[in-house]
């Protein structure tokens, strides 16, 4: 482990490990048979004892002394003195566990079981614990255990960070020495105790602590990931603020009802096609959040509709919270037949409800408003997006020119932020930290590792400013592409972390974005009943980000990247349009955010990967694996079309099923042969467009 090469095991070596392996056949076997038949007695109980000693690592036996133990505590006639022997009887086992594998899961929550039983004395723990630490300071199971130790002791969070700094002084390479730290301080940052209510007084102390040990030894990474999170601490905001939302603050929205699109002088960054008088409200959150309702979240205008509108997070896995709330808000059905305007006020954050995963409750009051203009609808309909085969060619797409009567076409693209009303202003003391650490890590560049450190301090700095374009990416950029060279077993990290600061700089200013936009006509479509084409194609992205900036479009061209996941493209709910052509996507799997955009209507998937790799590593990449999410009403027997089961093709079943796409291309892919095209078909009822081809 850790890096050690292995030796070939000498004879004698071999032939303990044989009776060894031999013996624990037999002891397991034995022990099965008094766990099945629910023996508890002394002797069954010793067996458990001696196989714990050989193999800690056997939960099964651990479960059945939690058996045995509750078992004999239900016996009426036991005195306190016999509970505690049979307890500490308990936590001997667990000892002599440890003295085997110090590093036991099973061994250390068995012991915590033990103890949370609130007989056992806890004096012994520490004593314990100071031996175990001796040999092994950086044994993250004791440190744990420490922690629990501590809270069932009320030891103050002051002593213990005393006794961390004793173990950091003695060898700073201590990564467990470092997280204890770390939690310890935000413990005592957050109860206000003396020293530590001031945060920017207490991060300057840890910064010139972590310092000395980065200086003292640059190869050794323990001192650097505390930087990291006291880097995070530095310019992370405590409570969830929103980031932006969609429609944009002071934005004019035109809807027009589905297929009847007629825009005239409206922009088409602000013309938004619905199908059921209704126009979707999206709020992103700098932090993941539930709570998002009708009671926390107000929505006024000309007629009441806060009732009416139903939030729904767009979960990207199974937790409960998410950064992107959608509601509906519904329009009177009579004035869909005449024009409208409506003005739409949204405000959260004066009452509480709304939390983030970390447990802080969003404090800064918001408001953002917003005019809705509803257009007549056409008695006949417009050929437009929605009958026509779509082309990503790049003929079709001519850079958009806003003409002067569009004083307000790119409104979204400059008020996509949202005020809060009692949001801190004053960031002077975190970006005089970050200039400090900015000109001491320049000393050391020799380093990967601090070249890295500088590009996640340069790329914090641009954070806190409010310039038109981040100051300092091209630097940033320039040390990506040096570590790429320097380091490839982690190009690919580095490759991500390149593309999400390209991805910035290329979205944050309105003249930059704004060279990227682009309108798609050909010879049979009217390009004005087009909306923008957002073109982010051949910039060789690897990740994508920024998409708080990126709620208003419908159009994307992401092809000719290096993309293997969308995670995070779900924001994106406005998105019918979205080219995916010619990057390294390996699978359905690594598509599962397509699931939640229910506008999509073309989608391109051509000349990728999927189904050239037997094994879905796309699983273990992902944060959220489909198999984890989705499937559990899958009917494994059910056959879509002939000679195509969903044993085959149960990723696409469960990501495609729920789009209406009237057009898709899968060109390219292992996967596309006669059998899924026809698949496809059958899963895709609204499909006109397959691959080119117009379908009957």
């Amino acid at each position: 482990m850790h890096g050690r090469p292995r030796k070939a095991p000498k004879p004698e070596d071999l032939a303990a490990s044989t009776a060894k392996a031999e013996k624990l056949r037999i002891l397991q076997s034995q022990f099965l048979l008094n766990h099945h038949q629910k023996i508890y007695t002394k002797e069954a109980l010793e067996l458990s004892s001696k196989l714990l000693e050989i193999n800690p690592e056997c939960y099964t036996a651990w479960n059945y002394r939690k058996l045995a133990v509750q078992h004999s505590l239900l016996e009426s006639n036991l005195d306190p003195d016999s509970v505690n022997s049979i307890l500490n009887q308990e936590l001997r086992v667990v000892e002599n566990a440890l003295r085997q594998n110090f590093k036991s899961y099973g061994a250390w929550y068995h012991r915590k079981w033990v103890l949370n039983k609130g007989h056992s004395s806890t004096e012994n723990e520490l004593r314990l614990l100071d031996k175990l630490q001796n040999v092994d300071p950086r044994n993250f199971h004791a440190w744990n255990y420490r922690r629990f130790v501590a809270a069932l002791l009320n030891r103050s969070d002051e002593d213990e960070l005393n006794h961390t700094q004793d173990f950091i002084d003695k060898n700073f390479s201590n990564y467990s020495a470092w997280h204890n730290r770390s939690v310890l301080v935000s413990n005592l940052m957050k109860k206000k105790v003396q020293a530590f209510s001031r945060k920017d007084e207490v991060l300057i102390r840890e910064y010139e602590l972590v310092r000395e040990a980065v200086f003292t030894d640059e190869d050794d990474q323990s001192g650097w990931f505390y930087h990291r999170w006291l880097l995070d601490q530095t310019v992370k905001a405590e409570s969830p603020l929103l980031a932006s939302s969609w429609p944009a603050h002071g934005s004019e929205i035109t809807l027009s009802g589905d297929r009847y699109l007629d825009l005239g002088s409206s922009s088409p960054f602000n013309t938004h096609q619905f199908d059921s008088g209704s126009l979707p409200l999206i709020l992103y959150f700098s932090q993941a959040v539930e709570g998002v309702n009708a009671s926390t979240v107000t929505v006024s205008s000309g007629f009441n509709v806060n009732k009416d509108v139903i939030w729904k997070p767009i979960l990207s896995n199974n937790s409960k919270t998410t950064q992107v709330w959608v509601g509906q808000l519904k329009f009177p059905e009579l004035e869909l037949d005449s024009l409208g305007a409506y003005t739409m006020e949204v405000t959260l954050g004066h009452s509480q409800g709304i939390i983030s995963s970390s447990g802080f409750h969003y404090s800064h009051p918001s408001h953002f408003s917003f005019t809705v203009h509803v257009q007549p609808a056409k008695t006949e309909p417009v050929e437009g997006l929605g009958s026509e085969k779509i082309s990503w060619r790049d003929e079709n797409f001519h850079i958009y020119e806003p003409d002067s009567l569009e004083s307000n076409s790119v409104l979204p693209l400059d008020h996509l932020s949202i005020k809060n009303e009692r949001e801190p202003t004053d960031s002077s003391w975190q970006a005089k930290i970050i200039d400090e650490e900015i000109s001491n890590f320049r000393e050391l560049l020799d380093c990967k590792i601090g070249k890295l450190t500088l590009a996640r301090l340069l790329t914090a700095r641009d954070a806190l400013m409010s310039s038109d374009k981040p100051v300092h990416s091209e630097e940033v950029l320039r040390l990506y592409s040096e570590l790429m060279e320097l380091d490839p077993p982690h190009s690919r990290f580095y490759k991500d972390e390149h593309s999400l600061v390209l991805l910035e700089k290329v979205i944050y200013g309105r003249e930059s974005l704004l060279s990227y936009c682009f309108r798609y006509r050909n010879l049979t479509s009217s390009s004005s009943s087009n909306p923008i084409c957002l073109r982010l194609n051949g910039l060789l992205l690897s990740r994508l980000g920024s998409f708080e900036k990126l709620l208003w479009v419908q159009m994307l061209d992401l092809s000719h990247n290096e993309l293997q996941s969308i995670e995070g493209l779900e924001a994106m709910q406005l998105l019918s349009h979205l080219n995916l052509s010619k990057n390294k996507f390996g699978s359905f799997t690594s598509l599962e955010p397509l699931r939640h955009l229910k506008s999509m209507k073309v989608l391109d998937l051509s000349y990728n990967e999927i189904g050239s790799h037997s094994i879905d590593t796309t699983r273990y990449l992902c944060s959220s694996p489909l198999c984890h999410s989705v499937g559990s009403e899958w009917d494994g027997s059910e056959t879509v079309t002939d000679g195509a089961s969903l044993v085959s093709y149960w990723e696409a079943f469960f990501i495609l099923r729920g789009l209406k796409l009237t057009q898709i291309d899968i060109a390219g892919n292992a996967i596309a042969d006669e059998k899924f095209t026809a698949f496809l078909a059958k899963v895709l009822p609204a499909l006109k467009w397959l691959d080119g081809v117009q379908l009957n």
